[in-house]
This record gives structure tokens, C-alpha cells and sequence, in this order.
């Protein structure tokens, strides 16, 4: 997959909060970018294919469960 560069301007404060949670989050800060951006499509229901999240994914049985303590 290739990547296209782009030049963008931001605000230092801005920048430094994004070093922060790149940090935090053990990801570089264009790392943290594209995965804020993704967020973000994803929320307004515009995810790229193959940006489900862990939480989005269901598994076979959720939902049932063989515990019947009522």
C-alpha cells in the first residue's frame, strides 16, 4: 500500500498534545494522526474497509450464554 505525503500546517500546541497521546499510545506522531483520522471517518460511518475496530467485531456466540443462573 502506498502512502501519499502531503504538507500541513499546525498549531504548536495542538502539535504538542498529539506528541503527548502518540507518546502515550506508543505510536509515532503521523502514526497518531492517521489513527485519529481513521477514528473520526469511522465514527461518521465512513470507514475504510478494514478499519473495524476490535469493539466493532461480534463473535459467533455473543449474546447467548450457556450460564443459566437465573
Amino acid at each position: 500500500m502506498s502512502r501519499k505525503a502531503f504538507l500541513m500546517r499546525i498549531d504548536p500546541a495542538l502539535w504538542a498534545e498529539l506528541e503527548r497521546a502518540a507518546a502515550a499510545d506508543l505510536r509515532s506522531v503521523n502514526g497518531e494522526i492517521e489513527y485519529l483520522l481513521r477514528e473520526a471517518l469511522r465514527r461518521r460511518g465512513r470507514a475504510l474497509p478494514g478499519d473495524l475496530m476490535p469493539s466493532d467485531r461480534s463473535t459467533p456466540d455473543e449474546g447467548s450464554s450457556s450460564d443459566n443462573s437465573d
